[in-house]
């Protein structure tokens, strides 16, 4: 058992059913046949890079996700189009684009992130939970640019071996913490990027202050991308001053009648 998981929260439920789901994926196609689908992707776009560029040139750099429900939130887009929304996204100044894969929590698929990385020139990260290397050959396979690791729900052995794979795939890795010990973790592991969840995944409450309160802990050549709770251009300003400029935003771009306009907007 994960020593991590033990206590009975939503994430140990999305996990434990994640276990099951790989199992059932593992006895359709195998590791092999995968491998070779990932060996025949086409090239990634450099999801990591295409963030720092921007940083770098003095902009806001966004993951704009596409995302139809949450298990916090149930249905958060009814008309859920993923091509159009990546179109939208990147005419609004999206740097890449976050696509939710979990079929039984968040309603994804498979097929959303290559529809959505099909419309558009964005680089896309695969948002699930990754448990096994066979989702990071699967990612790859589906033409994603990289992947999600979440700190919380992998012990360290396990997230070292996730990590390594990631890099053998050629896939960037978005490291996820939300807490002093979770960092530690990450940055033990050598993690280049860096993602601070303000939604804590066990109980499902937001605060900016989880960015905030780790700050000083991360080095200067991390790149640091602050996910959730992102609603308005005060968020914004608030994380800019503190040298926040990577942000991963979702609910309050799928909630708009045009996410793009909409990102625009937050921000101008």
């Amino acid at each position: 058992m994960n020593a991590k998981l033990s206590a009975p929260t939503i994430l140990k439920t999305i996990i434990d059913r994640k276990i099951v789901e790989v199992a059932d994926r593992k006895a359709v196609t195998s590791l092999g046949e995968l491998q070779a689908a990932a060996a025949d992707a086409s090239p990634t776009r450099g999801f990591s890079n295409a963030l720092r560029r921007r940083v770098d040139a003095g902009q806001s750099a966004v993951i704009a996700e596409v995302k139809k429900a949450s298990p916090s939130k149930g249905v958060i887009r009814e008309h859920f189009l993923p091509a159009e929304i990546a179109k939208s996204y990147e005419q609004g100044g999206a740097t890449c684009l976050s696509v939710l894969t979990d079929v039984d929590f968040f309603q994804g698929a498979d097929e959303y992130l290559t529809a959505a990385r099909e419309a558009c020139s964005l680089p896309v990260i695969r948002k699930d939970f990754t448990i096994d290397p066979y989702q990071i050959w699967e990612a790859r396979a589906l033409g994603a640019d990289a992947i999600l690791l979440i700190v919380a729900c992998l012990e360290l052995p396990l997230l070292k071996e996730l990590h390594a794979c990631a890099q053998d795939a050629g896939l960037d890795a978005l490291i996820e913490v939300h807490d002093r010990a979770e960092l530690d973790d990450a940055l033990h592991l050598g993690a280049g990027m860096i993602g601070i969840n303000n939604r804590n995944l066990h109980t499902f409450e937001t605060s900016l202050d989880t960015t905030l309160a780790l700050l000083a802990n991360i080095p200067n050549d991390v790149q640091v991308v602050t996910e959730s709770g992102i609603h308005s251009p005060q968020d914004v300003a608030k994380m800019r001053q503190h040298k926040v400029n990577t942000f991963l935003v979702g609910e309050a771009f799928m909630r708009a009648d045009d996410p793009g306009s909409q990102l625009r907007t937050l921000f101008a």
